[in-house]
This record gives structure tokens, C-alpha cells and sequence, in this order.
């Protein structure tokens, strides 16, 4: 079943990763302005979605009713039996009308949650400056203790490796402090087990798409970090992630971005049905 889950899980990653490459001109734009165009756009989207993907007509219908029943409740409020049947019948429409957006939610669903997970590699975590430094660990699918495989980080020229591997035998973990020096994307090999494992390292300023971990055949971490493959259950590498530093900002950050993005599109999404012609 999870192995089952995690390979749709990577299916739909690379069809958002390839989608993603689309959000580039994000790197070129201030953090503020690509995330409020991405979050209008994405307000337009889901417009878009929801119109063709829900019955307007019934969802025109309902609204009327609705408007009719709250006007008879005002006009006949001397009269409490017909003012309690039409507040009931204004209850029950706005039931319906949840019942009639469940559809289009449900459709919008996976692609908003592959979005959010795109979104997040560009506005979650800042790159790893030049001349900074980051913690890198590897943890292993070995027992709490048990002894650990032989393993070496390769040198290269885009960063130096201050110390490691440090042991944390009791976590089954092994870290590396390393220091940046030149800014791109760049490649970390580990030798383990006679073979090599590689995990993306990003180096840079501004607005970056950064995958912090590679995970493992975890589908939660897989839809959280949808970068890199995944580790398999048989590699002794459980995962590798790298410490960066938090994106900081009004629209951008661990605590802002997805506020922001959610405020923005939600208030595009309200100003721009009327000229879309969609009713929820």
C-alpha cells in the first residue's frame, strides 16, 4: 500500500516538476511581486476550474432561492411560522450550495496541493549564500546504534567541507559542515556501499528554487519535497537534507508564504467572478 502510494506520489512529481520549470521567471522578479502574480493567477485558475467542473446553473438556482427566502423572512417576520419555514429553507440552501462546490474542491484538490508543494521549494528557504555555511545530514535505515556504513562526502569546487562526517551514533545520522563558494545549482556525492548518492545543493541570493531535503519512501516527505527522487526502502540512505537558511518577508518565509498566497488568490478569486461569469 505505501509502496503503491509513493510511486503515484513521484508519478505526479514529475509531472509537477516539469510544469514547474515554467515558474522560472520567478528568480528574475522581487520575492513581493512573483508571489502576488502567483497567487492572483492561481486565483484566476481555480475560477477556471470551478466554473467547469461545478453546475452553475443549479448553483444560479440555489442563490435565487436563497435570496427569496431571506426576503420573505424579513417581509413576513410578524408571522413566526412562515418566518422560521423560510430561515429553514435558507439553512438548507446553503447546504446545497456546499454540496455543489464539493465536487470542483475535490477536483482542485491535487493539482492545488502539487502547486503549494512547487511553491513552497521558491519561497519556504533561501539559498545557501556564498561563504555561508550549512549543516548536511544523512540518515540511515539502520537501528538506533547498530553501526554504520562507511561513507565519504567527494570533494568539488563549488563549496568546501569544513568537518565531518561526525557520527550520531545514537540517531543514526551523519553530518557534514560544509561552506559554499561559488553560486548555481550544484551536485553533493556521497560514496556509500561502493556506489554513489547525490543531493542538490543550491548557492545563491534572491529567490531560488531549493529542495532542503532528498527524502525517503515516506509519501508525505515525497509530496513535501518534490525535487529530487526519493531514496527506496532497499538504499541504506534513508535521506539527506541540508540546513539552509529561512526565506524572511512579508510574502515569503516559512510562517508568511502560504498566508499570503491564500489571502491573494482568495481576493482575486472574489473580485474577478463577476467578470468571469462564475457563481459559488
Amino acid at each position: 500500500m505505501t509502496d503503491w502510494l509513493v510511486s503515484i506520489v513521484v508519478g505526479l512529481n514529475r509531472v509537477s516538476n516539469a510544469l514547474g520549470r515554467m515558474l522560472a521567471p520567478i528568480g528574475v522578479m522581487p520575492g513581493w511581486l512573483s508571489a502576488t502574480l502567483v497567487a492572483v493567477a492561481t486565483g484566476v485558475a481555480m475560477l477556471v476550474m470551478f466554473k467547469f467542473t461545478s453546475n452553475q446553473r443549479a448553483i444560479k438556482g440555489v442563490r435565487r432561492s436563497i435570496r427569496a427566502n431571506r426576503m420573505a423572512a424579513g417581509l413576513f417576520k410578524d408571522n413566526f411560522r412562515l418566518g422560521i419555514r423560510s430561515q429553514i429553507r435558507v439553512v438548507l440552501g446553503a447546504l446545497h450550495l456546499l454540496l455543489l462546490a464539493l465536487v470542483p474542491m475535490l477536483v482542485m484538490t491535487v493539482p492545488m496541493v502539487l502547486l503549494l508543494a512547487q511553491l513552497g521549494q521558491w519561497y519556504q528557504t533561501a539559498p545557501l549564500p556564498v561563504g555561508g555555511e550549512a549543516v548536511v545530514t544523512a540518515k540511515f535505515n539502520s537501528d538506533a546504534g547498530a553501526p554504520m556504513p562507511a561513507i565519504e562526502l567527494a570533494p568539488d569546487n563549488a563549496f568546501e567541507d569544513l568537518s565531518g562526517p561526525v557520527r550520531v551514533v545514537s540517531q543514526g545520522e551523519i553530518c557534514w559542515s560544509i561552506r559554499a563558494k561559488h553560486p548555481g545549482y550544484h551536485t553533493l556525492r556521497f560514496r556509500i556501499d561502493g556506489r554513489t548518492v547525490e543531493k542538490e545543493l543550491a548557492v545563491g541570493k534572491g529567490v531560488m528554487r531549493v529542495s532542503t531535503v532528498r527524502p525517503g519512501p515516506d509519501w508525505s516527505q515525497v509530496l513535501l519535497n518534490p525535487l529530487e527522487e526519493p531514496f527506496d526502502g532497499r538504499s541504506t540512505v534513508r535521506s539527506i537534507g541540508i540546513e539552509y537558511p529561512a526565506r524572511s518577508g512579508w510574502a515569503s518565509g516559512p510562517d508568511n508564504w502560504v498566508i499570503y498566497w491564500f489571502v491573494v488568490s482568495l481576493v482575486a478569486g472574489f473580485c474577478l467572478r463577476g467578470a468571469l461569469k462564475v457563481n459559488f
